[in-house]
């Protein structure tokens, strides 16, 4: 891909790679593993498993957008926090918080590739709190 460590995060999350599984691969190693701590539990994916999870995201929101607060880069290593805000097939007019999150990735050959993500159910926040 050519890109620094930055881009590669913020891209991704800004991509659409929920609708199109090509788009999840040009950012994913194809050894990825992502352990997401979330309100159910941990699991550990891999690229089946994220792929699994985007597939279950088309089809139950019509976007997915990732408000991103903030990115911290180290040579190939980047942590990132933000919300992830959907509108529904149903309401497609009304943009609402889905989750929040924190994830950290290794970068390897360019793609992210060992992940851990920690998210928590979406509520409007009125703060930043890196202000």
């Amino acid at each position: 891909m050519g890109l620094n460590t930055k881009e590669v995060v913020e891209q991704f999350y800004q991509s659409n790679f929920y609708k199109d599984e090509d788009v999840l691969r040009s950012y994913l190693h194809p050894d990825v593993e992502l352990s997401w701590y979330g309100t159910t539990g941990m699991r550990k994916l891999n690229l089946s498993g994220i792929a699994e999870i985007s597939e279950q995201l088309a089809a139950s929101f019509e976007s997915l957008r990732a408000e991103i607060e903030k990115i911290v880069v180290d040579k190939e290593n980047a942590a990132i926090h933000f919300t992830y805000h959907v509108t529904t097939i149903e309401n497609p007019d009304e943009e609402m918080p889905l989750a929040h999150f924190v994830a950290m990735w290794e970068l390897k050959d360019g793609k992210l590739f060992k992940g851990v993500q920690i998210s928590q159910l979406g509520e409007e926040v009125e703060d930043n709190p890196w202000n």
